[in-house]
């Protein structure tokens, strides 16, 4: 029906209930306390005036949150969204299954909907779902059965992830654009931002992963990614220097039980941070479905609001798009933050057992920790980086 956009995470939401939206009670854009009644769904043979249904997940009452109303629905679906003469059963269930967006792609590409098989909830056409659909159908026509209808024109490019603004424009910002913006000041002001930066020779881990990944994807299928390596190492660098995974409570110190690890996710729409409670207590297969699972849902906006907080400490990784290292910003309450920047190879001096130096081609990341200063002593920072270099260079763990 619409999406709702929280300090916490964005999300479509489903209706709650087959029928006709009547009544749309709240404006797009505005700002709602927790179960507002935002539209009427009145159900074959009820009246307009049918029981009002409040839509959206709810949330702790000490933290409101903001959702985003629908816009109106259409009066009746385009040509290129239905098939010709539909019946009006069959075009409330498109519009049913599907978003405003997922329509408008549909529109675009002269996809019929009812071709698209649904992964979301209750059979719902995702955007993954149509973008997926499209790159099938513009494979070369040999591939496809003889006789079979082209649903989408190959001569058309996929459309594009997000909208991009025409230079000169000015448009307004996303709910999701304005809240990181809120919490990105917000931080800056809280916590006093010091960096720290590694150079991790990870070789070995490269070597074992290219090794394992085909077996690894086969036993558990999960592919094997570098992620939980990273995370591994500082859960075990966290427990040595439990501070960097405490946090501010006014003038008291919270030591934390457990490490809840915020792993940060680019979205085409922005940026969101889901968290893997009690990471400490998963090998590295728990770790790495773990962080899978999360990625996954996060970019098919299933995540649910407690999986979304509760961070402890938070890892991001500028390097899957070329940078060397970043610096990024704490993701608060955490005390600090670890930034994983690109695998690259380059020359380094290496020194054998016998002690001797030879310059050998290796693989090397560079990794920052942004740490609070009001917690984070420089030299406590400095052993705990220290300590994650030598895990992940000296790596001797199973991987499953």
């Amino acid at each position: 029906m619409f999406e709702i956009s929280t300090d916490k995470v964005d999300a479509e939401i489903p209706a709650p209930a087959s029928g006709v939206l009547q009544d749309i009670k709240v404006s797009e854009g505005t700002t709602v306390q927790v179960n507002t009644v935002v539209g009427t769904i009145a159900t074959d043979g009820e009246s307009a005036a049918a029981a009002t249904k409040p839509v959206g997940a709810p949330q702790p009452a000490a933290t409101p949150e903001e959702k985003k109303a629908p816009a109106a629905p259409k009066t009746a679906p385009t040509q290129a969204e239905e098939p010709p003469a539909p019946t009006p059963a069959h075009e409330e269930e498109d519009h049913a299954r599907s978003s405003p967006l997922v329509r408008k792609i549909a529109r675009e590409h002269n996809v019929n909907l009812s071709q698209v098989s649904g992964t979301g909830l209750g059979g719902r056409i995702t955007k993954q779902d149509i973008m997926a659909f499209l790159e099938r159908s513009q494979a070369p026509a040999a591939a496809q059965p003889a006789g079979a209808p082209v649903p989408a024109r190959a001569s058309q490019p996929s459309a594009p992830a997000a909208p991009v603004g025409i230079p000169g424009d000015l448009v307004p910002a996303t709910q999701m654009r304005k809240i990181i913006a809120q919490r990105m000041i917000e931080s800056r002001r809280t916590s006093a931002h010091v960096h720290a930066m590694f150079e991790v020779d990870l070789t070995r881990i490269v070597n074992l992963r290219n090794k394992t990944k085909a077996g690894f994807e086969q036993r558990n299928g999960v592919r094997l990614t570098f992620m939980p390596f990273f995370v591994r190492a500082a859960i075990i660098a966290t427990q040595q220097f439990p501070i960097v995974n405490a946090s501010m409570e006014g003038d008291n110190i919270r030591y934390h039980r457990h490490v809840n690890m915020g792993i940060a996710v680019a979205l085409d729409w922005g940026l969101i941070v889901p968290v893997l409670k009690n990471a400490d207590e998963l090998n590295f297969l728990g770790l790495q479905r773990g962080i899978t699972d999360l990625g996954e849902r996060a970019r098919n906006k299933k995540l649910k609001p407690d999986e979304v907080e509760g961070s402890t400490f938070t890892i991001t990784n500028p390097g899957q798009f070329g940078a060397v290292f970043g610096l990024p910003i704490i993701n608060q309450p955490n005390s600090a933050i670890m930034g994983v920047g690109g695998i690259t190879k380059a020359p380094l001096v290496v020194t054998d057992a016998d002690g001797n130096d030879s310059i050998a081609i290796r693989s090397v990341v560079h990794l920052t920790l942004g740490y609070d200063h009001r917690l984070i002593d420089g030299a406590v920072a400095d052993q705990f980086m220290a300590l994650v270099k030598k895990t992940l260079e000296g790596w001797s763990e199973e991987v499953g």
